[in-house]
């Protein structure tokens, strides 16, 4: 005899099953690249990393190159022009993210590319040294996102 599940019942377990967060037992430890210039993709790196501190992952963002003006006190307006739908901005977000503990550092040949020193950055930023970084990076719990 076959069993069939009426199709209402499968679409509420299965619209239950999206709405909650696949939380892990063991919290996951998360390095996220920001390289891109481009606004909705910096968006959307700060809006993934944010999820995933949400489901308890412990982690630290490494901005390099054009990624790297998110942390700037005078940012270019891509990075902190509100973006739809929510009307967030990129560093915004970043900020954001700092302010729930969330490590954020730039690549230690930024400053340098730029001829700037670390008094160009919002508060909180860091430089990263790259044996922590790649050590970070290098975790056997680590997953690395880069953008």
């Amino acid at each position: 005899m076959k069993t069939t599940i009426p199709a209402t019942a499968l679409a509420a377990a299965f619209s239950i099953t999206l709405a909650t967060p696949a939380l892990s037992d063991n919290a996951e430890k998360l390095v996220t690249v920001v390289t891109s210039d481009n606004a909705q993709t910096q968006l959307m790196a700060m809006v993934l990393t944010t999820q995933a501190v949400e489901q308890g992952a412990e982690t630290r963002i490494l901005l390099c190159g054009p990624g790297g003006d998110l942390a700037l006190i005078d940012a270019p307006e891509s990075a902190t022009a509100e973006q739809p739908p929510r009307g967030a901005s990129p560093q915004g977000m970043l900020q954001m993210l700092m302010e729930r503990g969330v490590t954020v550092e730039v690549c230690a040949i930024y400053l340098p590319g730029l001829g700037a020193e670390a008094d160009v950055l919002i508060e909180g930023v860091g430089v990263a040294q790259p044996p922590a970084m790649a050590g970070a990076m290098l975790d056997e719990d680590a997953r690395v996102w880069s953008f």
